[in-house]
């Protein structure tokens, strides 16, 4: 078997298209102040006006015994006229990485502007195009989106330093902390209540929706995981660990379907990824369990079976020991054309810079998106929403070196490639059986494919009447779903309907 390591780039960022500067701490004699911009708003979705109010800063986190830990950044968007908070649901939103801000869902698919993109190819540059965001969630629920220390206007103060909000257990308590506290600020403690959370986000949602029933007493109503992974096994590829290479396969096989790279090409996508689906998880999982005692005869049945799914040579995955990566898959599928292929969606394709390069070394798809969101948010964010310029915005925790996350999980926990928030949501679903969950996947994603969190959620032991409250949603677009417009509409009707299911 080829000894392949985890890249420590793609730990960087599960969702991260673009890597910025993080803001160093305040000094530690002096507390600044929390700052926020109050501006008034209006929006048309489905043909009806809703005029809301933003809110967009810092407020002044405080930790267990009440001492100021961190200015915490948040855009809040709330909807006028409402004089019961108790029948207005707030969701609470944000990205992954870790070190991403909420940029991404903020102005892909959530707010009330929306950054328009060429997808799925190249965006030129500026200027880029902002539209009113039809397809946001401000009709059916107020809206938060949360930006972790370190990125967005977030940093520590006081004692605080990165080292306490940067790790899986530090994240999920100061979320908590930020819910928590905001809930009580802004009198929502009777509101129903929401988590949506995308990639990294995803496994935050685990942790935090288990930690605000815990330690906080507070139920949420219903729990949206955008390209989810909550067990980071299934996506690390450590040596001598198959079950990699078992998750990505249905994925590779949308991917080559999408190209046109099969040499028979089924007409229906979700029949064959089905069909993928059962191999990768019966007959190809048994020939990888079988290390070196697989047979020739074997061998040759597999072989053909990887050839007909994934569009790759014979020879390669010859040379692969029927064991191929991501990032070489990435870098193979389009090679004969000169071109790579996206990670975060595989729709992308750009120019292939090394035709004797193994693997990957850029992202088409978010080296296509990421100036446009960023420039777009950055104008609406200081312009359209007033906040003062001299706070400087940042679009990741990463680029001075500070940054390091902390994987390792509390007592008897366990680090990279074991981080696993699952048990969390495990716990939640089975405290609290009116907990709903639904998960949205990308077909064409291949940074958390949906093959991962299937098999996750199967292995989790829940109740057959416990596990039928996660509800699986699948999208012909990437892990950003949002930027294929007709799955954005998808999205919304998803979420629409998601509120229904839980009396919303």
């Amino acid at each position: 078997m080829k000894n392949r390591f985890f890249s420590g780039a793609f730990l960087v960022a599960l969702c991260l298209p673009f890597l910025g500067t993080a803001q160093p701490p305040a000094p530690k004699d002096t507390i600044p102040k929390p700052e926020v911009s109050v501006t008034k708003h209006s929006i048309t979705i489905d043909g009806k006006a809703v005029n809301y109010t933003t809110t967009a800063g810092t407020l002044l986190l405080r930790n267990e015994q009440d001492e100021p830990i961190a200015l915490y950044g948040f855009t809040a968007y709330t909807k006028d006229g409402v004089n019961d908070k108790s029948a207005r649901p707030v969701m609470f939103a944000y990205n992954g990485g870790p070190g991403s801000s909420s940029i991404w869902l903020h102005m892909g698919a959530l707010g009330p502007k929306r950054t328009v993109v060429n997808d799925p190819g190249l965006t030129p540059a500026s200027p880029y195009k902002l539209a009113d965001n039809t397809y946001s969630v401000l009709d059916i629920a107020d809206l938060v989106m949360i930006d972790p220390v370190g990125t967005g206007l977030s940093r520590p103060v006081g004692k605080a330093t990165g080292k306490d909000f940067w790790g899986v257990d530090q994240d999920i308590r100061t979320v908590s902390q930020f819910i928590k506290q905001y809930v009580t600020e802004n009198d929502r403690w009777n509101s129903p209540k929401y988590l949506l959370g995308e990639s990294y986000g995803t496994m935050r949602n685990a942790g935090v929706v288990d930690y605000l029933q815990e330690n906080i007493g507070m139920a949420m109503n219903g729990v949206i995981m955008v390209s989810a992974v909550f067990d980071l096994r299934t996506i690390t590829f450590a040596p001598g660990d198959d079950i990699p290479y078992i998750i990505y396969l249905p994925s590779y096989a949308a991917s080559a379907w999408y190209h046109d790279k099969l040499p028979n090409k089924p007409a229906n996508l979700e029949a064959f990824v089905e069909e993928v689906r059962v191999f990768a998880n019966g007959d190809y999982a048994a020939a990888l369990m079988k290390g070196d005692r697989l047979s020739d005869q074997e061998r040759e049945k597999i072989l053909g079976k990887l050839v007909a799914y994934t569009g790759l040579s014979k020879n390669y995955i010859e040379r692969a020991d029927l064991r191929v990566g991501p990032g070489e898959f990435e870098q193979e599928l389009l090679r004969d054309d000169h071109n790579t292929m996206g990670r975060l969606d595989s729709r992308f394709k750009g120019i292939n810079q090394d035709l004797l390069s193994q693997n990957a070394d850029y992202d088409p798809q978010s080296s296509s998106i990421s100036p446009a969101y960023t420039a777009t948010f950055m104008n609406y964010f200081y312009n359209e929403l007033k906040v003062n310029k001299k706070n400087s915005y940042h679009i990741s925790a990463y680029g001075t070196g500070g940054f390091r996350w902390d994987w390792m999980r509390g007592p008897g926990g366990f680090g990279v490639p074991g981080a696993n928030t699952a048990t969390d949501m495990a716990d939640a679903l089975s405290k609290n059986p009116n907990l709903k969950i639904v998960i949205f996947n990308g077909y064409y994603d291949l940074a958390t494919p949906f093959n991962g969190v299937e098999y996750t959620i199967d292995h989790l032991g829940l109740e057959k009447n416990i596990k039928s409250n996660i509800i699986m949603k699948y999208y012909e677009a990437g892990h950003m779903m949002y930027t294929h417009e007709p799955s954005l509409a998808k999205f919304k009707q998803d979420i629409v309907e998601f509120f229904r299911m839980t009396g919303n």
